[in-house]
C-alpha cells in the first residue's frame, strides 16, 4: 500500500500557475502507476493526468492537454503536476491516485486506483 498526500494547491488568478505535489510513502512507489484527477462542486470526479511507473508513457485529458504537466521523481517518491494558462473551469479538488502496474490499462478509469490523497484544492479567480 501507498499513502499519499498532495500539496501546492491554492487561489491564482487565470492565466496563472499552479505546481501539485503529491508525496507518498511506501517501498513500492516507484513500481505504481500514478494518475491526477479532479472534482468540481457538483460534478463527478473527472481524470487530469497519468504517467507510468517508469516516468512514461504520459495522457492528459484533452481539456488540460498543451497547458498541463505531469512528472514524477521516483527517487523523491513524489508526483507533480504543472499546470499552467490556468481557467476558471479548473476550478476544483484535485486528487493523486496510485495503482500497481496495470501497463496503463484504464488510465483515465478513476476505479482501477486503489490509493488515494484527501485532495487539495485549486480555485482559479478571473
Amino acid at each position: 500500500q501507498v499513502q499519499l498526500v498532495e500539496s501546492g494547491g491554492g487561489l491564482v488568478q487565470a492565466g496563472g500557475s499552479l505546481r501539485l505535489s503529491c508525496a507518498a510513502s511506501g517501498r513500492t512507489f516507484s513500481s505504481y502507476e500514478m494518475g491526477w484527477f479532479r472534482q468540481a462542486p457538483g460534478k463527478e470526479r473527472a481524470f487530469v493526468a497519468y504517467i507510468g511507473w517508469s516516468g512514461g508513457p504520459t495522457y492528459y485529458a484533452d481539456s488540460v492537454k498543451g497547458r498541463f504537466t505531469i512528472s514524477r521523481d521516483n527517487a523523491k517518491n513524489t508526483v507533480y503536476l504543472q499546470m499552467n494558462s490556468l481557467k476558471l473551469e479548473d476550478t476544483a479538488v484535485y486528487y493523486c491516485a496510485g495503482r500497481p502496474n496495470y501497463s496503463s490499462v484504464g488510465y483515465y478509469n478513476g476505479n482501477t486506483y486503489n490509493n488515494w490523497g484527501q485532495g487539495t484544492q485549486v480555485t482559479v479567480s478571473s
